[in-house]
């Protein structure tokens, strides 16, 4: 069957399924018969997306009813519970499968943040002036000040000693560039671009500097732990950036008020999960990274599990509620 036909065999009952969908997003109820059904039909939307991958069909169809059964399963699984099993569902399987179903997305955010990082990193470790055409002198001293082994506290200039002020200090920073980063994709994705390049070559050019003058053992140490953390939870704002960029470049055959209607929902998921990545780095940052009591080589143990913990979350968790869909 070609796409035009299956579109317009199926046409009702998507927009039908998806006016039941809205209805239950702002807390209201369904009739009796439509509740009953609601299992059937969203099982059928779940047919229709596999028909239209398997067929080939165009990705503006197959991303519209991949939504519809992100948004059916969100609904049939979550409605009526409790706000804590609401949040277990969205730690424990909404939030990562969100990410891996836009994983073009996020292997694009991805290349654009950690190729610059790593040219970056090069660049200013084999060439000593190239840092400053990346950074202003005075920032470069401040920041060497940061990490100079002579340095009492390791890390950023504390204006307290609390680690709770830190704590406060760095979730402020760190979740204000991720969304700067989101917010970006307002302006066709180009901003988000932007962004992930921009702190891709920040952050790759004082890696390189501070290795290249010999302060690998207060820098690394120091940004081993968080590291996992907060690097992906820019990639994955990045990433919630671009879909809202995607969805104003590339509506397809709806508005472009209605095609960033439909990105709303996985971009709050994207972003919500970003901002808890960003919560979890600030918290490690403050109270492990900052501690010179402990050993280099601890902290890079933990880094390694942290590291292999993020990935395996990001790529496994929710997978058999996903295959279910």
């Amino acid at each position: 069957m070609k796409q035009q036909a299956f579109e317009q065999a199926h046409g009702v009952f998507w927009q039908a399924f998806e006016a039941d969908l809205l209805l239950l997003e702002q807390g209201k109820s369904l009739g009796q018969e439509a509740a009953k059904a609601l299992p059937a039909r969203y099982r059928q939307i779940c047919q229709h997306l596999s028909l239209a991958r398997s067929r080939h069909y165009s990705p503006r169809l197959a991303e519209r009813l991949n939504e519809l059964v992100l948004r059916g399963h969100q609904q049939l699984y979550r409605s009526g519970r409790p706000l804590l099993a609401q949040v277990g569902h969205f730690l424990l399987a909404g939030f990562p499968a969100q990410v891996r179903a836009e994983a073009r997305l996020f292997w694009l955010a991805l290349g654009l943040f950690a190729l610059p990082l790593g040219l970056a990193g090069l660049a200013c470790f084999y060439s000593p002036e190239f840092i400053y055409s990346l950074m202003p002198e005075l920032q470069v001293d401040q920041m060497e000040r940061m990490y100079d082994p002579a340095k009492r506290a390791l890390g950023r200039e504390r204006e307290s000693d609390t680690d709770v002020y830190m704590f406060g200090y760095y979730l402020m920073h760190n979740t204000g560039l991720g969304f700067q980063t989101f917010a970006g994709g307002m302006l066709y994705g180009v901003g988000s671009v932007f962004y992930l390049l921009y702190n891709g070559l920040i952050l790759g050019g004082v890696a390189g500097h501070l290795s290249r003058l010999g302060y690998t053992g207060t820098f690394w140490p120091f940004v081993a732990g968080h590291g996992a953390f907060e690097l992906t939870a820019i990639v994955l704002a990045g990433q919630a950036g671009l879909k809202l960029g995607a969805a104003l470049l590339m509506p397809g055959l709806i508005t472009r008020g209605a095609a960033l209607k439909l990105a709303a929902r996985p971009c709050v998921t994207l972003i919500l999960g970003s901002a808890l990545f960003f919560l979890v780095a600030a918290f490690i940052e403050a109270f492990w990274s900052s501690s010179a009591a402990l050993p280099a080589a601890l902290k890079y143990a933990v880094a390694g599990g942290l590291w292999a913990f993020v990935i395996a979350y990001l790529a496994r968790a929710g997978r058999e509620a996903s295959h279910g869909a």
